[in-house]
């Protein structure tokens, strides 16, 4: 076990337009306070000139470098598949991989997105009411949010996208994994709000880069919980607006770093310290 702690390490982050990604602090300072140096590099496909078709090269070069593993982020997540040998059984019920584990020569997918949101709302939003949740958005985030959701015990979700298509493939996909859970696409948001006991919001809306509320305010109601899964910045318009209504909240900060805990998990072979890397995040993100 000394040996272990002692070997330095070396992992990455492949995706697009990741210049303020907090993954690599949080894993290097967790490194460090464990005892070992810890590695991780950038691979930021818009600083490269690079694309999902260059992830073949990009990986065969990460195991000619010695990385013991990748995360993986947009556009990523699914266009890697086809170049691993063998995916978790979460990573494959999601057809998304946020983790590359390479060791003894294969590549092993895996998804940590649906567990750091589970691990997030248990504990910040203890006794929530699963008989019902409306998420809005159906991409990565929001099957990973689904997943999590449905496998917490949720006993009906509604889903919206405004890619009405792309919110009944994510329906389609679900059902079958969870046959006694009602899935289904919401019809319209006032409907669904009506319905629902929380709201998870898995769509870009409330980052830096794109201000602004995901639904009419008046649909919030002091009833409901409010999952968000922006962290950038950490108070959305969306969480401001829920707790000005009475709603209880849930910041997209938890997912950011439980989804890296499992990752550091499963990268280094190391259990990390969740509060501490929770207590990291918060000044990093501050």
């Amino acid at each position: 076990m000394i040996e272990t702690l002692l070997k330095p390490m070396k992992a990455g982050l492949i995706g697009a337009g990741i210049q303020a990604s907090l993954t690599p602090a949080m894993h290097m300072r967790e490194g460090e306070a464990q005892g070992f140096s810890y590695e991780y590099e950038l691979i930021d496909l818009s600083q490269i000139g690079a694309t999902p078709k260059d992830l073949p090269r990009l990986l065969e070069e990460a195991e000619a470098r010695g990385l013991a593993g990748l995360n993986i982020t947009h556009p990523c997540k699914q266009s890697v598949i086809p170049f691993l040998d063998d995916l978790s059984p979460q990573a494959r019920d999601l057809g998304a991989v946020n983790t590359i584990v390479l060791r003894d020569g294969k590549r092993f997918g895996h998804n940590t997105d649906w567990w750091g949101f589970a691990e997030s709302f248990r504990k910040g939003l203890p006794q929530a009411d699963l008989s019902s949740a409306l998420q809005l958005g159906a991409g990565g985030a929001g099957a990973a949010t689904a997943y999590a959701l449905l496998s917490l015990g949720l006993k009906k979700l509604l889903v919206f996208d405004r890619e009405t298509e792309r919110a009944k493939a994510l329906v389609h996909a679900l059902a079958p994994l969870f046959p006694s859970a009602g899935i289904a696409v919401a019809d319209t948001l006032a409907h669904a709000m009506r319905e629902a006991a929380g709201l998870v919001h898995a769509t870009p809306t409330g980052m830096a880069k794109y201000p602004g509320l995901p639904l009419p305010a008046d649909l919030l109601d002091p009833r409901h919980w409010v999952a968000e899964v922006v962290y950038f910045p950490l108070e959305t318009e969306l969480l401001r607006e829920a707790r000005r209504r009475g709603c209880r909240t849930l910041d997209g900060g938890g997912m950011a770093v439980f989804q890296a805990v499992g990752a550091f998990r499963l990268l280094t072979g190391i259990e990390p310290d969740a509060e501490r890397m929770l207590a990291h995040f918060n000044t990093l993100a501050r």
